[in-house]
């Protein structure tokens, strides 16, 4: 049974799945490749990248999240792998940019390229950033991405400032006895610039993401509300998993991720496209739909957006981390940041 496509009072579609959730995000993949193998990711020396015939191409990503806009779906988030790896990206964020009813367009980002395409991306109308920072030491860094990096980070954080993007949002991904000595510092930096510091939870993805040093974010979070005098904030910042803790006088923002220690499948709002066409529904579980075939076949608008409602009937109630931390094999690079 296809989920059903409701209309508000102003006619704006809205696509649900089976369990009443509104899905109105989806994490699109513009490459499987990234420059950083980063150890709650990739395996060092992986090469299993998807052939780049297999990629979709611009006009079949152009097209497809048209049809994903038609049906409800108003943001976009562009992911990899490395998304600024892949050539000409800000034309398609421009092409995304211009479909109807698309009205939020963000990308997330290593950053160590950029310090070359940020005056781009904001030409082409990317709204917000959201970058990749595990640690503020150039040692810590090199040792969790496998290359260093560091400066070329900071150069690129630097460029996104000056170009005005805003709001900017730090990833940390925490990990116990790595970098988890670094979050206060993190915090403060984040605060004095201007940024909201996203704290995050490793997930079993692969053998990498088992591997890593899983840090419950319960106890980080009683602390850092002790530290700033942190208090609950209610308003949305992206539509994505975070829940916001402000400052008194909310000058600073601390969102916390926490896949493991209080899982938010209840409200899960995304889906994720691969860059072959795939589909995925969660990260948890193993539900997904191709479109590639759909879309190289000659499928019909009206059969992509049949197909997309097919698709999220598929979307599972909830991800299986702790009762089955072995069951995802693909590594998080292969399914979409």
């Amino acid at each position: 049974m296809n989920a059903p496509l409701r209309q508000t009072q102003t006619s704006t579609p809205i696509l649900t799945d089976r369990f009443g959730r509104t899905v109105d995000y989806v994490r699109l993949s513009v490459t499987d490749r990234c420059d950083l193998r980063c150890s709650y990711c990739m395996p060092k020396g992986f090469q299993g990248f998807e052939e780049p015939e297999h990629w979709l191409t611009f006009a079949e990503i152009e097209r497809l999240i048209g049809a994903f806009a038609r049906v409800g779906v108003g943001r976009v988030r562009l992911t990899g792998g490395e998304p600024l790896l892949r050539r000409n990206l800000p034309d398609l964020a421009a092409r995304l940019k211009a479909l109807p009813g698309l009205f939020d367009l963000s990308l997330s980002t290593n950053a160590t390229q950029l310090a070359r395409h940020a005056k781009a991306l904001r030409a082409a109308g990317v709204d917000r950033l959201n970058i990749s920072l595990d640690t503020l030491d150039g040692a810590c860094n090199a040792h969790i991405t496998g290359r260093d990096t560091f400066d070329a980070v900071m150069q690129g954080i630097a460029a996104a400032q000056a170009e005005g993007f805003a709001p900017i949002k730090l990833n940390m991904v925490a990990m116990k006895g790595v970098n988890d000595h670094e979050i206060e510092r993190m915090a403060e930096y984040a605060m004095a610039q201007g940024f909201i510091l996203r704290l995050i939870e490793t997930m079993p993805m692969g053998q990498t993401g088992r591997n890593a040093q899983y840090l419950d974010l319960g106890p980080v979070r009683e602390r850092l509300a002790a530290r700033f005098g942190l208090v609950p904030e209610a308003r949305e910042l992206g539509g994505g998993p975070a829940r916001y803790w402000a400052t008194p006088d909310g000058a600073g923002r601390i969102g916390f991720i926490t896949p493991i220690s209080q899982h938010f499948c209840a409200t899960c709002n995304r889906v994720r496209l691969a860059v072959d066409g795939t589909l995925y529904m969660c990260l948890g579980q193993e539900e997904r739909f191709e479109f590639r075939p759909l879309l190289r076949d000659g499928a019909s608008d009206a059969e992509l957006e049949a197909a997309i409602r097919t698709a999220i009937e598929l979307k599972p109630e909830r991800h299986e981390f702790r009762e089955q931390p072995g069951k995802i094999v693909r590594f998080m690079s292969q399914t979409g940041g």
